[in-house]
């Protein structure tokens, strides 16, 4: 029997959207397990709306019907992070342009530094495709309605903050 191919799907995740937990539940088709990995980003932790350990509760809560979807904090280069959970996969949702810009760099330093590191780029779903974290942020900020963009479980806890 063959290892289980386990990907990582990276990001800050700040909330976790529907976007982000289609790309998850897509990598499940060609991964073993997958582990949504929470980026510690010093540089925009002043304007996060919840903490790491609180993302990383929610993304357990979103998930919490399916096994193979586990919740981590990693900081440093997703690399070094990549070795430590025997990951061979990446993969990373895409909007549009932009976004495959910067993803298909990363995807290449990332390779360079890991050899055995593959990433996947999923084009995000057009359903979700206008939709980010930052966004629903300012919207839930501002008193607007940002439950179509979020699961439950999520929308609660972006509920919870936005009105303290």
């Amino acid at each position: 029997m063959s290892d289980p191919r386990i990907a990582l799907c990276p990001g800050s995740f700040d909330p976790l959207t529907l976007g982000h937990e289609d790309v998850v539940r897509r990598a499940l088709a060609f991964a073993d397990r997958v582990v949504v990995a929470v980026s510690h980003s010093p540089t925009t932790a002043k304007q996060a709306m919840f903490t790491v350990e609180e993302r990383v509760e929610m993304i357990r809560e979103a998930f919490a019907g399916e096994p193979r979807v586990e919740a981590a904090a990693f900081q440093g280069l997703l690399v070094d992070f990549a070795r430590r959970r025997g990951a061979s996969l990446v993969v990373r949702g895409v909007r549009g342009g932009v976004d495959w810009e910067y993803e298909s760099q990363m995807a290449v330093m990332n390779r360079r530094l890991l050899s055995t590191l593959e990433t996947v780029i999923l084009p995000g779903d057009p359903m979700h495709a206008h939709v980010s974290s930052t966004l629903v942020r300012q919207i839930a900020g501002l008193g607007g309605d940002v439950a179509p963009f979020l699961s439950p479980a999520v929308l609660r806890r972006v509920r919870t903050r936005a009105a303290t």
